[in-house]
């Protein structure tokens, strides 16, 4: 309907200046036309406008016209067109808005206010023509080519109808699709219009309308505004309604889209215009009463918010949190419906407009009866009829009662209680006085001429509105506080007040300030909240409107499938990886040696491990240790005192003091073994290990060599003790060990064990632990000591059953079994044992070993010594029985 309506417009662009078909021109003739008594040569042309002229509903002449167009009654009536008859004129119905009256006479109050003043325009007086567009693009259309030519039904000029008397600049409209509608045609003409109410953020656009200003912000910052709010309060899950119009579809577009960028999704989105069926309406409201999301964000005209409003409180409606745009959320006609109790959203900021009030409510009896538009108003503001109006003065001066519907006189309008006189909350009544100001600033700069403190204007002046339209892009000026100004897109600087729909203490709803937003302060300091909000239903706690509750840390967000990226699963994060913020998308692994708490959102210090002499296992073992160097220093002991006795001086004392030595280290570097590793413990607990079970088994080695070599020494002819006396045991037992010393040094010199921290074994500890360095090493060092230990376990067994009364070989054959038997089972224990357990299983091997060898050697012989004296003795010894 509004594009044929515009095509209409254009039609009728297009025949304005084509010449009628009663134009005459004639050389030498003169004529009369219209009745209107002008005479013209054969040089003048006449233009007849097309179509009937519609009047202005305000009017006033002057020196220099200004136009304004609003939107005053609410409907137009529909004309049917037969085609055969000229259309009858287009007719306002439906209620007067006396919000857009009061729009309209603050625009008048404006021009009588400037041409009262001796700055602004001295000596020069403004006129305007108002119209009312009620509502309708076509007519919109229809009062824009008026303005742009004149009143007059016949235009004569020297040339042509281009130059036409027409207005200075245009203020209005009260919509962004009558905006568009006009602009798109004064545009061509450089006709400035500066609305006082249009937002759409498209009219920014220079190059479509490159006459186009206004005193209100675009919908751009109140998208983004209105973006930043919602992500404020943590609401992710919205539901979005809309007008179908110019201003709703391109606001909520630019909304969706700043909401994109902040994550938040819409559950819906619904449109609906005033001219849609019933159906069409009762849809969106149960589209709203279907949805899950708590928070709605209506962009929308007042005019749709009230008809939808009106819908849903016919049924019992789900709580719901408004968030409006400043078209409906200021407006006070709006407040009757309680269920939008807490509603919140942005408006223009309130101003003073000092002698407004008087000015609105001074409205005589024949200013009344002198308008017709007035006279409707009157009449619906107090439910009654005036009279005709010849009579209507002296109805009022009597005072008379002529009919129950006659107004009588006695109406006060200051008793009334309407929009059109309530002036606590100026916003976009301040917005049309602006225009009207900034209007006049442009053609003050056009044709005056500012001089000290004094400016010089010459009435006289023709100028175009052209140079209205450059000086108005320049135009900066402060009126009531106010600053006006435009930028290079004719936008004003965007500040809005963040209102609250609060309950009074006596119960009705009004529109409370409790922030601010001002787009020219830097990033993140625009918006602010100065007061307590009041949600839905009147609750002081913030609603929840998500569709899947916030991730906790520990957790990650995983979509769900085919739903918006609001909904997703909470998913604990892998092992060993954290999310320490709500609603991650990521969980992330910790630092190598820091492992995850249970909740698995913070990275703790792994804890260290080693085998400690603080603790249990630890002490036991080093006390085992201990205790073992103790037995074999006590047994030397008792060696050395019975050094004399047959029974140690026949098991080769020399070689027995050197093992219970070596005894004694092997005890001792156990001990190595617990604590924390560093450089040299590391390289001194496996060499020493290695060197001292070597010594100590080349000890051993010389013993049951001896035993073999004595029997042998026995048998008649034999001098083999000569090739095995005290000097070759000696050596013996220095070049075995020489052996080992050389394999740990050449070991230690390419590549030596060293500390490390193991984080393999246990992923939530490090072990601390001495790494080989070259396991090949390790292994040759232990492989040494296992070859000479199975070399000396043969000589034992083979030297076991030589006859004597105490027979050595007998005891290290135990020992020796014993010895193998614990390294044998050392090495499966050893790979397989983790973390310090590996370092107590090579401990336990070293005391098991050291311990059989103690016992089983010296065991026995001490036994003797201490207990059974008698059977130390030569006599016992060398007994064969």
């Amino acid at each position: 309907m509004e594009i044929s309506a515009i095509v209409i417009g254009l039609v009728l662009f297009l025949s304005l200046c084509e010449l009628n078909s009663a134009l005459e021109v004639s050389a030498g003739l003169t004529e009369e036309k219209t009745g209107a008594g002008v005479s013209t040569g054969a040089s003048s042309m006449k233009c007849k406008l097309q179509g009937t002229t519609r009047l202005p509903v305000f009017s006033m002449d002057g020196d220099y016209t200004i136009g304004g167009v609003f939107s005053i009654h609410t409907y137009k009536h529909t004309v049917m067109h037969n085609y055969i008859t000229l259309p009858e004129p287009q007719k306002c119905t439906g209620r007067i808005d006396s919000r857009q009256l009061r729009f309209s006479h603050a625009m008048v109050f404006a021009i009588e206010e400037i041409n009262n003043s001796t700055e602004l325009l001295p000596g020069i007086k403004l006129g305007y023509q108002i119209h009312d567009s009620c509502g309708s693009v076509p007519l919109s259309v229809h009062v824009t080519f008026q303005l742009s030519n004149s009143l007059d039904p016949v235009i004569y000029t020297g040339d042509n109808c281009s130059h036409s008397r027409k207005v200075m600049a245009i203020v209005g409209e009260s919509s962004s699709t009558r905006s568009i509608s006009m602009s798109r045609i004064i545009g061509s003409f450089n006709i400035p219009q500066v609305s006082h109410f249009a937002t759409c953020a498209c009219l920014s656009d220079k190059q479509q309308f490159p006459s186009f200003f206004r005193t209100i912000p675009s919908d751009q910052f109140q998208a983004d505004a209105l973006a930043k709010l919602i992500k404020h309060f943590g609401w992710t899950w919205i539901g979005a309604v809309r007008s179908d119009s110019d201003y709703g579809n391109n606001g909520m577009a630019k909304f969706l889209d700043a909401a994109q960028k902040e994550g938040i999704c819409v559950e819906y989105s619904e449109s609906l215009h005033r001219t849609h069926p019933s159906s069409r309406i009762q849809r969106v409201a149960e589209v709203i009463r279907r949805s899950t999301a708590v928070v709605i964000v209506a962009f929308a005209a007042s005019t749709e918010m009230r008809l939808l409003l009106e819908e849903l409180s016919l049924q019992p409606f789900p709580r719901r949190q408004w968030i409006g745009s400043e078209s409906w959320v200021t407006d006070p006609k709006l407040l009757s419906f309680s269920f939008c109790v807490g509603a919140i959203g942005f408006g223009i900021e309130q101003a003073v407009i000092p002698g407004l009030r008087e000015f609105l409510l001074d409205l005589s009896p024949s200013k009344v009866a002198a308008s017709p538009l007035l006279t409707e108003f009157w009449e619906d503001a107090f439910s009654c009829r005036l009279g005709e109006s010849e009579k209507v003065d002296q109805i009022f001066k009597q005072g008379a009662v002529i009919d129950e519907r006659l107004c009588n006189g006695t109406e006060d309008i200051q008793t009334l209680n309407n929009p059109y006189t309530d002036t606590s909350q100026l916003r976009i009544t301040n917005m049309v006085y602006k225009a009207v100001y900034a209007i006049a600033h442009a053609i003050h700069n056009a044709v005056c001429q500012d001089t000290n403190s004094t400016a010089q204007c010459d009435k006289f002046t023709r100028i175009e509105s052209k140079q209205v339209l450059t000086k108005l892009k320049k135009v900066n000026f402060s009126r009531n506080g106010y600053d006006v100004s435009f930028d290079a897109n004719g936008d004003p600087v965007a500040r809005y007040e963040l209102v609250n729909w609060q309950k009074s203490e006596s119960g009705s709803i009004e529109m409370v300030t409790v922030g601010h937003y001002d787009a020219s302060l830097p990033e993140g300091r625009e918006f602010r909240i100065n007061r307590n909000l009041t949600w839905l239903e009147g609750s002081t706690q913030v609603p929840v409107s998500v569709c899947s509750d916030s991730c906790p840390p520990g957790t990650r967000k995983v979509l769900q499938k085919g739903k918006p990226i609001c909904c997703y699963d909470c998913i604990p994060c892998p092992e060993g990886e954290i999310s320490n913020t709500t609603d991650s998308l990521d969980c992330f692994p910790c630092p190598k040696e820091f492992w995850p708490n249970a909740e698995r959102d913070t990275c703790f210090l792994k804890s260290v491990e080693f085998l400690s002499f603080d603790e249990v296992l630890g002490i036991i073992l080093a006390a085992i240790s201990v205790g073992g160097a103790c037995l074999a220093v006590i047994t030397a002991a008792v060696f050395f005192r019975y050094r004399t006795s047959p029974i140690v001086r026949a098991n080769n004392s020399e070689l027995s003091f050197l093992l219970l030595f070596s005894l004694t280290l092997c005890f001792l570097c156990s001990l190595t073994f617990i604590g924390a590793p560093s450089d040299w413990s590391c390289m001194l607990r496996h060499t020493a290990f290695g060197i001292t079970f070597v010594l100590c088994i080349s000890c051993v080695l010389g013993k049951t060599i001896v035993v073999l070599m004595a029997f042998r020494a026995t048998l008649p002819g034999s001098n083999v003790m000569k090739w095995f006396g005290p000097l070759q045991q000696r050596m013996t037992v220095v070049f075995f060990t020489f052996i080992q010393l050389l394999i740990c040094a050449i070991w230690l010199g390419l590549s030596p064990p060293f500390p490390m921290k193991n984080m393999s074994i246990y992923k939530e500890t490090i072990i601390l632990e001495c790494a080989l360095g070259s396991a090949f090493g390790f292994w040759v060092v232990l492989g040494y000591i296992g070859l000479l230990a199975v070399f000396c376990f043969v000589l034992a067994v083979l030297a076991r059953k030589l006859p004597d009364n105490f027979n050595e070989a007998k005891l290290i054959t135990f020992s020796m079994l014993i010895f193998c038997a614990v390294w044998i089972t050392f090495i499966p224990a050893y790979v397989s044992s983790p973390g310090k357990f590996t370092v107590a299983v090579e401990i336990f091997a070293i005391l098991a070993s050291s311990f059989g060898l103690i016992l089983c050697i010296f065991a026995p012989k001490c036994y003797i010594i201490l207990f059974k004296p008698e059977k130390n003795t030569k006599k016992h010894l060398m007994n064969k029985n």
